[in-house]
């Protein structure tokens, strides 16, 4: 296999390309944060094979599967799964097996929809055979899924009690965040480079999709963003 790693402890990453490469895969980069995943997976789709830095990606074409952590910098939280999502939609056929601490609801789920095909989902720390991953992998490059039943149990509790925020595109997310933050349609266009068209079609979605009727005594935008906190807290 060609294996893009995406980890942003120094130790881990170097412990991933070498026991790859150990067992006989090519690893075609290892990069220590989102924004260098999307550049580097770019190059090598593109035929360039190199990005800016002291990390490169080496030689040419898409690789066969990218593992990356989900929490990366700067802010820690979802960065590696955004960065996923933005890469599954360009490159379809890229594998992903997101490799985690932590199980992350809030875009999993978008990136497991419609029944995905080469994409899984393992936590760290209940991976005790390096068989088993090194499976995982070759399995997941071979378009199947694997998940760890953690993530399952997690997803499907969240596909309950997410108030129908799992419908929401990740745009629609990036709207609604910025709209708890009290900002404007207009500021909103502003921050994300958005017609005002834009948003305000992202905010008539969100509204739908949350099933937030036009009510005289509900103000829909308020409610909206009481069921984001809700499920952020």
């Amino acid at each position: 296999m060609r294996v893009m790693i995406a980890e942003d402890s120094a130790i881990l990453r170097d412990g991933l390309a070498a026991l790859l490469t150990r067992r006989g895969h090519e690893v075609v980069g290892a990069v220590g944060d989102a924004t260098a995943l999307v550049a580097a997976v770019t190059a090598l789709a593109e035929g360039t094979g190199e990005t800016k830095g002291s990390e490169t990606a080496k030689g040419t074409g898409l690789p066969d599967v990218a593992v990356v952590d989900v929490r990366m910098p700067p802010t820690f939280r979802d960065e590696g799964l955004r960065a996923a999502l933005e890469l599954r939609a360009r490159f379809p056929e890229l594998g992903v097996l997101l490799f985690s601490q932590y199980v992350e609801t809030r875009f999993a789920a978008q990136l497991l929809a419609g029944g995905a095909r080469g994409v899984g989902y393992l936590l760290k720390d209940r991976v005790a055979d390096v068989g088993d991953f090194l499976a995982a992998l070759e399995r997941i490059a071979d378009g199947q899924t694997v998940l760890d039943p953690e993530v399952v149990t997690q997803l499907l509790g969240a596909s309950r009690s997410d108030g129908g925020l799992g419908r929401l595109s990740a745009r629609e997310r990036e709207v609604l965040e910025l709209m708890a933050q009290g900002r404007s349609n207009g500021a909103i266009a502003e921050h994300l480079v958005l017609t005002y068209g834009a948003v305000e079609k992202h905010v008539t979605s969100i509204f739908t999709k949350l099933d937030l009727a036009p009510d005289a005594g509900d103000h829909r935008r308020v409610l909206a963003v009481l069921r984001y906190l809700e499920l952020d807290r």
